[in-house]
């Protein structure tokens, strides 16, 4: 007999089983794609942007199967050749289901472009596209159009989701390239964007501010955390639907102990259901919590070697909610250095998206880290 799957998942996207309470953010991304309107989608880490995103391709292809998707993860995209070799080759497969129009495409629609094309014994997995990169810098151009030029010939519509997209502002003399996809994009009429991120100031630079190219290039939306109450009825009945069962109270405390961060809420709720044989007790959930924070102690270990002496002393007092971190008490106390050291080491920590600030307070971001951390270097154990 095989065993059952868990009605939790994390550390993968999460489109159909275990998708829950994103109705309104999918509604709103979905008008805005089909309607015209280029969207960024920014949120921290690990909140369900990449999860949404499929749904929305999942939606797309259900009720518009005449729009044309591309969809490409650039987290390991290491260069604007990459890039560009793979927002073409991309384009390219999904205007048409038919690997020799593909070739004809590659050869009808670039004018200054030499392509190398590759076809291998399966054409649909062993299709490449290359160009000379000399060439490609100087016609970058006929690349970032091609979507246009292939809807028009084709007669449809190109929705293009980016993942990762501040990746890009990594690349040498990323700014030629930047102003290149600014000035090319909003020309275009037949191809909507969804440029999406989890470096939120890195993505909140390269859209919200006015001296950047795609300032304003299209709405930003700020993806918030699942509310509470939707995350008490979703525990409660995927444990329900595999023969168990857990009360409202303790289905509250796993998205309390997690502070609604969709990966960890997943993540506590998958160990709880693992533990558990018919009906939750609050010791599961405390031995699923241990569990949980160990399991990650090496990730939240590495994270705080990569840190200098006074900015892991900044975590210190930001872990003792301290808010006056300039005044002299408290740069002696936790030895933070000088003020000027204060507002450095902030400002690293929160584009490192390690804090965040909330109502004008400072807290870490990840909330499994932060009990971690407590853990570690205040001695303080969480019992629940």
């Amino acid at each position: 007999m095989e065993p059952e799957l868990s009605p939790f998942l994390f550390g993968r996207t999460v489109s159909d089983h275990g998708f829950t309470n994103r109705e309104q953010d999918l509604d709103k991304l979905y008008k805005n794609l089909t309607q015209g309107i280029n969207t960024m989608l920014i949120s921290p880490r690990r909140w369900g942007k990449s999860s949404l995103v499929e749904k929305l391709i999942l939606e797309l292809k259900s009720k518009n199967p005449e729009i044309k998707v591309v969809n490409l993860d650039l987290f390991s995209v290491s260069s604007e050749e990459e890039f560009l070799e793979m927002f073409a080759r991309e384009v390219i497969k999904a205007s048409s289901s038919v690997w020799q129009e593909w070739i004809q495409s590659a050869k009808d629609f670039f004018k200054q472009l030499t392509p190398v094309l590759t076809v291998g014994v399966d054409p649909v997995n062993d299709f490449s596209l290359g160009f000379d990169w000399n060439q490609l810098k100087k016609h970058r151009s006929e690349i970032l159009d091609l979507p246009e030029k292939l809807a028009k010939d084709k007669n449809c519509r190109f929705i293009i989701c980016l993942d990762e997209f501040q990746n890009l502002a990594t690349f040498h003399q990323f700014e030629f390239l930047e102003k290149s996809m600014r000035a090319i994009w909003q020309r275009q009429k037949s191809v909507s964007y969804c440029l999406y991120g989890s470096k939120r100031h890195m993505m909140t630079d390269i859209f919200d501010n006015p001296s950047k190219p795609f300032y304003r290039f299209g709405d930003i939306m700020l993806l918030q955390k699942i509310k509470r109450e939707k995350w008490i009825s979703f525990i409660v009945e995927s444990f329900a639907n595999t023969k168990k069962e857990i009360s409202p109270d303790l289905a509250e405390l796993i998205p309390e102990l997690m502070q609604d961060h969709s990966w960890y809420v997943q993540q506590l709720a998958h160990y709880t259901w693992q533990k558990t044989k018919r009906k939750v007790t609050k010791n599961e959930v405390q031995f699923a919590f241990s569990e949980l924070i160990n399991t990650n102690s090496p990730l939240y270990m590495r994270e705080v070697e990569g840190l200098s002496a006074t900015q892991f002393n900044f975590l210190k007092a930001v872990a003792k909610k301290e808010d006056k971190l300039s005044s002299m008490e408290i740069l002696l106390k936790y030895r933070l250095g000088t003020s000027a050291n204060v507002v450095k080491n902030k400002s690293i920590l929160l584009k490192a998206d390690i804090i965040d600030e909330f109502n004008g307070k400072l807290a870490f971001l990840d909330p499994a880290f932060e009990y971690w951390f407590v853990q570690q270097f205040f001695r303080q154990e969480k019992i629940i």
